[in-house]
């Protein structure tokens, strides 16, 4: 299903404050970022030229996003190099009207390689603080591990997180490979501990059983995809009565094949059904998209105006901002619609 163009629907979108909660910082990386940091560090496996390169980034199929995504990964070596990220994912974000976002940050694939927790936490929080200063933008960070890499990289990562995270770490999570997550309660229990809102991605791939894991494990706050869960009636009850958001990601679900084609996306019916959804473009230069791409793609597939102004309220809902900062968003985000003619309660 192809968007067709819409002046008022674009408009209402470039002009809603967003906030944006599943978003990888590593997965954010435009290719000229790519490019400029492989020069720096000398890397002859990357395309020599910025047009090969963009080419080669252009999404084929998930072999091939894990072997951009790993290349991009090689080039963050020092704390200069993780605030060159963070500084234009920022901007990049800012210029969409974000207010806010909370990115996680692939931590173990970095200290896989040696490189010290504290030098990806310096870096990219000295991007947060600029960001802050010349766009305006409020930026969290919620440090995660592979699933399929086991409790050591669990281990390893949520100690280096007790350790080295800065405040401006709101939550811990899991990524990659869906695998059974009863091994991590342990890990995510110290987490929490140390003030750290769960946040794992499940039921993309692995079926509604990785999201009752997710939920009964791992007592997570928010469920990363999570799309399975309209396979499981009494799951989706479930998640609407304790009205636990659900971040969703459709382009990225289409990618990597959790749905066969955009027009096939659950997303109306988890709204219809009362799920609490966010939209995100979760690795969005990756996979050809940003948030404002979502918001389009979702209109595209049948929501309307006022849905997209509840998705965007639903984003604030769900996030680590604090009340006073949420009220003044949801504040705006109604001020927006009223002068858009859009009539929904916020």
């Amino acid at each position: 299903m192809e968007n067709q163009p819409n002046p008022g629907i674009d408009a209402l979108v470039r002009d809603l404050p967003k906030v944006e909660l599943h978003v990888h910082l590593e997965g954010s990386m435009p290719p000229e970022t790519l490019f400029d940091l492989a020069r720096r560090h000398g890397m002859e496996d990357i395309p020599a030229t910025l047009e090969e390169l963009r080419s080669w980034y252009a999404f084929s199929d998930f072999p091939h996003f894990v072997e951009v995504y790993l290349a991009s990964v090689r080039t963050l070596r020092e704390e200069e190099d993780f605030a060159l990220l963070a500084s234009v994912v920022a901007e990049r974000l800012a210029a969409q009207n974000v207010r806010y976002a909370e990115l996680h940050v692939s931590l173990y694939t970095h200290l896989m390689r040696g490189v010290p927790a504290r030098v990806v936490f310096d870096g990219i929080e000295s991007a947060r603080r600029q960001a802050e200063r010349e766009h305006g933008i409020q930026l969290r960070w919620i440090p995660d591990f592979p699933g399929d890499f086991g409790l050591t990289s669990a281990e390893a990562t949520v100690e280096a997180v007790l350790r080295d995270a800065p405040p401006s770490t709101v939550g811990f999570g899991v990524g990659g490979v869906e695998t059974p997550l009863e091994q991590y309660a342990e890990v995510f229990g110290r987490a929490r501990a140390a003030g750290l809102a769960s946040l794992p991605h499940a039921g993309e791939h692995g079926g509604p059983e990785r999201v009752r894991e997710a939920l009964d494990a791992l007592a997570a706050e928010r469920i990363g995809h999570g799309i399975d869960a309209m396979k499981d009636p009494s799951l989706v009850a479930r998640l609407v009565d304790a009205q636990v958001p659900v971040d969703v990601s459709p382009t990225s679900n289409v990618c990597t094949r959790a749905v066969e084609e955009i027009g096939a996306h659950p997303l109306p019916r988890m709204l219809e059904a009362g799920l609490l959804v966010t939209l995100n473009s979760d690795d969005p230069t990756m996979f050809g998209t940003d948030l404002t791409g979502e918001y389009l793609a979702a209109h595209g597939l049948g929501l309307s105006a006022a849905d997209l102004v509840r998705l965007a309220a639903n984003g604030v809902r769900a996030s680590y901002l604090g009340a006073a900062r949420r009220h003044a968003l949801l504040s705006e985000i109604a001020a927006v619609a009223e002068r858009h003619g859009v009539e929904v309660s916020v």
